[in-house]
């Protein structure tokens, strides 16, 4: 479920945006809502999308929010992505092998058969 959580988040380029600013260290609400042409609340709707999948987590000091990355549920996500790798990596390695072999094949059916030198007694 954490997973799915992940992919939903990043699948929105606004909430990755919010994801890279945050990447470079904490920061307020209000300047993490600053750069995009949408609402405050449609932006704060993204970051809760990104709080319930603990991407990010908040910080309230009296009346200002502060937002800051959680990396930690990003290994999860790397973790899955190489094991999805290794796995179609071997797979298409395989594929490759045997689609070698059968061109092999082919060719050796195609190929005629070369003259046999007599042997003169």
């Amino acid at each position: 479920m954490q997973l799915d959580d992940t992919l939903i988040a990043l699948a929105d380029d606004t909430r990755r945006r919010i994801l890279r600013r945050l990447a470079s260290g904490e920061a307020r609400v209000t300047e993490v809502a600053e750069p995009f042409d949408i609402s405050l609340n449609s932006v704060s709707k993204h970051i809760r999308l990104l709080e319930r999948a603990g991407r990010v987590r908040r910080r309230v000091a009296g009346r200002d929010h502060f937002l800051a990355l959680e990396p930690g549920p990003f290994d999860e996500l790397t973790q899955w992505m190489q094991e999805t790798r290794q796995f179609w990596s071997s797979r298409l390695d395989r594929l490759e092998a045997t689609l070698r072999a059968d061109d092999a094949i082919e060719k050796a059916r195609k190929t005629p058969p070369s003259p046999k030198k007599r042997s003169s007694k």
